[in-house]
């Protein structure tokens, strides 16, 4: 398909979201009013909490000491799976209000210790902890409570990257059922001269998705022996899809080029991403474009905020910089299109975060926006033909990206790319 038939996108389809964001609910609000009375009727004497748990959470304050927890939906026991993040969320096509709406009801029965302490560790809460975490469905949990939920959901930082919602501090939790453990998660367990890079790329080979194996990294579940750590959920999450990414790029050193140039849309949750593939060996940027109101760049008299990574041929020796989680998951999307091709390529990814994008929802909506953008795609001549069809679709001039992109900026310019913004 030719680019200018690809991008015959509706006119009126930009208005239909600003209409749709102008209506978003605040029910969310009462939501969260009524988590105490969920609370009050599934708790027993004695602040004993029973419920089922999916999924786990240690977070990154005071590091080596943190607080790690086990996330129960409070009186959602028979759905108990559909809160924990996952790929099926986007399938689910899931509104900014609905993640919110669910992490408001995740409570976070959690603990204090040093990251250090759980070699070994298959009594107690980090015991029972760890074996939600490895298990492969929900399990039933008996958690004894050391005071009432502290409900406070303002979103910061801390809270992008996983649903946290109300805190309980927990003296104690036992296991009311034995879980369910897959054989590949118990083999790298028993295997204690594993290191946690060769166990993740080993269970995602196993078909595990990159959101089981952060949750099992995250309960310091991998790694050689006495090694083994408490990893905070936000960096375990950055540390899969970039140990999982090598493996891919790996994969795909010594495949063949695609042959042509290939653009890909998709948008999600009030963020429009623009894959562009270019013949050639692997190469990788992101450039992110964030509009004054969005959630990251509040202001709305702010102007648009731009920034790239880049990474070359041989990959990334330093940390990444000004995208963060969003460069690992969304190289991790365009690696696996890439891998299921046989294919390498030159790409580029663009993300245009709109002021639709209220409310903060995580890398993983990042990853399945990518991973989910080649199902049709256009084909251009050139990558400047690319770049210049896509522009008119961006916040800002092509000349102020160019200035910002390491791949775009050896697009000759024209008089036109000049305009004001």
């Amino acid at each position: 398909m030719r680019l200018d038939e690809y991008l015959d996108i509706e006119e009126n389809e930009r208005a239909e979201r600003r209409r749709l964001v102008e209506e978003k609910s605040y029910a969310i609000l009462d939501h969260l009013e009524t988590f105490q009375d969920r609370f009050d009727e599934v708790v027993q004497g004695d602040s004993l909490y029973g419920g089922v748990s999916p999924s786990i959470f240690v977070g990154r304050s005071n590091y080596p000491r943190v607080s790690t927890g086990i996330l129960s939906p409070v009186g959602h026991d028979e759905d108990a799976a559909t809160f924990e993040t996952s790929a099926g969320w986007y399938d689910e096509g899931v509104s900014i209000s609905d993640v919110f709406a669910r992490r408001t009801s995740l409570l976070n029965s959690n603990q204090s210790t040093t990251v250090d302490s759980v070699h070994d560790a298959w009594d107690g809460f980090l015991g029972v902890q760890r074996e939600v975490a490895i298990s492969d469905r929900p399990v039933t949990v008996e958690i004894g409570l050391d005071g009432r939920p502290d409900v406070d959901l303002d979103p910061g930082r801390d809270d992008i990257a996983t649903p946290t919602g109300p805190r309980a501090r927990a003296r104690s939790a036992q296991l009311g059922e034995n879980p369910h453990v897959p054989r590949p998660v118990e083999k790298t367990l028993e295997d204690d001269d594993w290191n946690a890079q060769g166990a993740m790329t080993y269970l995602y080979r196993r078909g595990f998705d990159v959101y089981d194996i952060n949750t099992i990294l995250s309960a310091g579940a991998l790694g050689q022996g006495e090694n083994r750590r408490l990893v905070p959920t936000r960096w375990s999450i950055t540390a899969v899809d970039d140990t999982v990414g090598q493996y891919l790029r790996g994969r795909i050193r010594d495949a063949p080029s695609v042959d042509t140039v290939e653009v890909y849309r998709n948008e999600f949750l009030g963020n429009a991403f623009w894959v562009v593939l270019l013949p050639g060996t692997w190469e990788f940027e992101l450039v992110e474009l964030k509009a004054p109101g969005s959630v990251w760049n509040p202001d709305p008299e702010a102007g648009v905020w731009l920034a790239a990574d880049h990474e070359s041929h041989e990959g990334r020796t330093g940390y990444v910089e000004e995208t963060a989680g969003a460069y690992h998951a969304s190289r991790l999307g365009v690696l696996e299109h890439l891998e299921s091709r046989g294919r390498q390529a030159k790409a580029l990814v663009l993300r245009h975060v709109s002021d639709d994008y209220w409310g903060p929802c995580g890398v993983w909506q990042v990853r399945e926006s990518v991973r989910n953008a080649f199902d049709e795609g256009g084909t251009a001549e050139t990558l400047g033909e690319a770049v210049r069809s896509v522009a008119p679709y961006l916040p800002v001039s092509l000349d102020r990206l160019r200035r910002t992109s390491t791949m775009v900026s050896g697009v000759q310019a024209t008089l036109g790319d000049f305009s004001t913004e």
